[in-house]
C-alpha cells in the first residue's frame, strides 16, 4: 500500500506528519552532505529555516537521528551506467520559540557530474496518511527495487533489492521524504501539544514543504528546475504543498505528479451517490481482465465510461421510486460487472467497494484486492456478514517492503538509526486530525490555483485500471470541470494496466517513467 486513503478498522491506521507554517523553522538534525555542498552555517536571522541558538537539547540530543551517510554508487543498467550520490539523513524542525521539534528523514539521490542549475530534482512522498516513500522508492522510481509483482502473487522467495531500469535518477535528481512516524522520522519534543500540530492537514502540509525549501538551500538547488510526485493521499497533499512552497516559502515549482491520488474525499470516502458512478468503470474493468487477463487497456472501458456518465448516472438519479429504473440499474451493472443477477437487484445495482469486493468471487469463496480489484484471494469469513476482511493486493508487500527499507539504509547507505522503520504508522493515522469534516478534504481548488497563477505550470495524474481504493473515472471526471487554463495539455490523465500500485507492472512503469520524463523536458 504506498500510502492510500484507509476505510475500515482494520486498514484505518496511516496518516501524516506536519507543522503549522507559522510556528516552524527548520535545519538539518545532522550534516547533510551532498556533491555540491557540504554543511553551511545558518544565517543569524529567526526566519523560517533558521536554525535557533541554544533551547533544550538534551532531550532532542538524545532523541536525535544519526548523522547522515554519503555513499557514492554505480548503477548498471541496460543500455548505461549511472553513477550517483546518496545521502541519507534528516532535517529538523523548530517552533516559533527556537525548541525543536521533529526530525524529518530523508533520502536524497543525485547523478554525478550534473550541472546542478539546469538537472531537475523531484520530492517523493507517499500518503496514508502514515505511509513512508518505500512504496513509490522500491516500487517505481529510485535506483533499487524489488519485484513487488512476485510479493504480491505470494512468491515464498526472499525479495532483495535490484537495480531498476525504470529509475527516474537519468533525468531528475531524487528526494524521498518520510512524513512524522513514518520510516526514522520522529518526534523529538515532548507533549501532546506539539505532536498534535503536526498531525494535521495544513501541519503536515507546512512542514514538508518547509523540509523541501531546507533541503534545496543546504544542497544548493534553488536554481534547479523542482518537481513534485506524490501517491494516493499525496493526491491531497502535493498540490496543497506546492502552494505552500510559491505563495509561502518563495520557491517556484515546475510540475506535479500524481500517482494513483485521491483528488476529493468526498469522492472515495463519502457517501453520496457519485462513489457509484466513479468507482463503476474500474469494476467492470476486473470483470473484463479476469476475461481477458493481461491485455485490457482504457481503450476497453469506453462503453462503460460513456454509460457511467448517460444512463446509469440518469437512472440512480431517478432513485428507487423508479422501479423500472432500479430494475435495468440493477441488471446492466451485473452484467457489467459479472455480480449475481439476484444479488445486484437486491442492492439495487449501488454496492460500494467492500459489497463489490466479497461479490464478485462469493462462489468460490475469494474476496478481491481493494488496491488492486484484479488480485484475488480467499475470504478468511466466507459465511460472515463482517466486511473488515484482509486485502490481497496489499498485505504480502507489508514485510517485503520493509526488508527492503532495511537493507536499503543498512548495507547500502550505511545509516543506521535506532529504532525500527515504520513502514505504516497506525499511530499516526489514529490521531490524524482532518479537520471539522474528513469528507470535505480536497484538493482540486488547488490545483485550480496552481494553474491559474503558473501559465508554464504542469500536471501528470496517473492511475491503475483495477483500483478500487482511489478509482481512476474519480479523478476523471474531476479534472473534466477545470477551466482549459489556456490548453487541456497543462492536464494529463494516464491509466495504465494494475491496481493503486499499477507500477508493479513492467510496461506500466515503463509507461509512466516515458511520461514523466516528457513532462520534464
Amino acid at each position: 500500500m504506498p500510502g492510500l486513503i484507509f476505510r475500515n478498522a482494520r486498514v484505518t491506521a496511516m496518516l501524516m506528519a506536519m507543522l503549522l507554517a507559522s510556528a516552524t523553522h527548520a535545519d538539518d538534525a545532522a550534516p547533510v552532505a551532498t556533491p555540491h555542498q557540504t554543511e553551511a552555517k545558518p544565517p543569524a536571522s529567526k526566519a523560517e529555516g533558521d536554525k535557533p541558538h541554544g533551547g533544550p537539547a538534551t532531550i532532542a540530543n538524545e532523541h536525535r537521528l544519526p548523522p547522515a551517510a554519503t555513499t557514492r554508487h554505480k548503477l548498471q543498467l541496460p543500455g548505461r551506467t549511472l553513477a550517483f550520490t546518496a545521502t541519507a539523513g534528516a532535517i529538523r524542525i523548530f517552533d516559533d520559540k527556537g525548541e525543536p521539534q521533529a526530525d524529518i528523514a530523508t533520502t536524497a539521490y543525485q547523478l554525478d557530474g550534473a550541472d546542478p542549475r539546469s538537472r531537475p530534482v523531484t520530492f517523493v512522498f507517499n500518503g496514508g496518511p502514515g505511509a513512508s516513500s518505500a512504496w513509490l522508492q522500491f516500487g517505481s522510481n529510485g535506483p533499487w527495487r524489488i519485484a513487488m509483482d512476485r510479493a504480491i502473487a505470494g512468491s515464498a522467495a526472499p525479495l532483495t533489492l535490484e537495480p531498476n531500469a525504470e529509475t527516474w535518477l537519468d533525468f531528475t535528481d531524487l528526494v524521498f521524504i518520510d512524513p512524522l512516524g513514518t520510516g526514522y522520522s520522529r518526534m523529538i519534543a515532548s507533549g501532546d501539544e506539539a505532536r498534535k500540530r503536526f498531525l494535521t492537514v495544513d501541519g503536515d502540509v507546512a512542514s514538508i514543504a518547509l523540509v523541501i525549501r531546507r533541503w534545496l538551500e543546504k544542497a544548493d538547488r534553488m536554481q534547479s528546475p523542482k518537481f513534485i510526485t506524490g501517491e494516493s493521499y499525496g493526491g491531497i497533499r502535493g498540490p496543497k504543498i506546492v502552494r505552500n512552497l510559491q505563495t509561502r516559502q518563495g520557491v517556484a515549482v515546475n510540475g506535479l505528479v500524481l500517482i494513483s491520488p485521491a483528488l476529493d474525499f468526498g469522492d472515495v470516502l463519502g457517501t453520496g451517490l457519485s462513489r457509484f458512478v466513479t468507482s463503476l468503470p474500474s469494476m467492470a474493468a476486473v470483470a473484463r481482465d479476469n476475461e481477458k487477463r493481461g491485455v485490457l487497456t482504457r481503450a476497453d472501458m469506453a462503453d462503460v465510461e460513456a454509460y457511467a456518465r448517460g444512463e446509469f448516472l440518469s437512472d440512480l438519479i431517478k432513485g428507487q421510486a423508479d422501479a423500472e429504473a432500479t430494475r435495468r440499474l440493477a441488471d446492466r451493472f451485473a452484467s457489467l460487472t459479472e455480480i449475481d443477477q439476484a444479488e445486484s437487484r437486491r442492492l439495487a445495482g449501488r454496492f460500494d467497494v467492500s459489497e463489490f469486493r466479497r461479490a464478485f468471487d462469493r462462489r468460490n469463496g475469494k474476496v478481491t484486492g481493494r488496491y488492486d480489484g484484479s488480485v484475488l484471494g480467499f475470504d478468511p469469513y466466507p459465511d460472515s456478514t463482517n466486511s473488515d476482511f484482509n486485502d490481497p493486493s496489499e498485505e504480502p508487500l507489508l514485510a517485503a517492503l520493509t526488508s527492503a527499507a532495511f537493507e536499503l539504509y543498512a548495507h547500502k547507505l550505511n545509516w543506521r538509526p535506532d529504532g525500527s522503520y515504520e513502514l505504516l504508522s497506525r499511530a499516526v493515522n489514529r490521531e490524524w486530525d482532518f479537520g471539522k469534516h474528513r469528507t470535505s478534504v480536497e484538493s482540486v481548488s488547488d490545483i485550480r490555483e496552481l494553474l491559474a497563477a503558473s501559465p508554464q505550470f504542469k500536471i501528470l495524474v496517473a492511475h491503475g485500471l483495477f483500483d478500487l481504493a482511489t478509482p481512476y473515472f474519480a479523478s476523471q471526471i474531476r479534472l473534466d470541470q477545470l477551466p482549459t487554463f489556456g490548453s487541456r495539455d497543462r492536464v494529463r490523465l494516464m491509466v495504465y494496466p494494475g491496481g493503486h500500485m499499477f507500477y508493479s507492472h513492467d510496461g506500466s512503469r515503463q509507461a509512466l517513467r516515458d511520461e514523466v520524463r516528457t513532462l520534464m523536458k
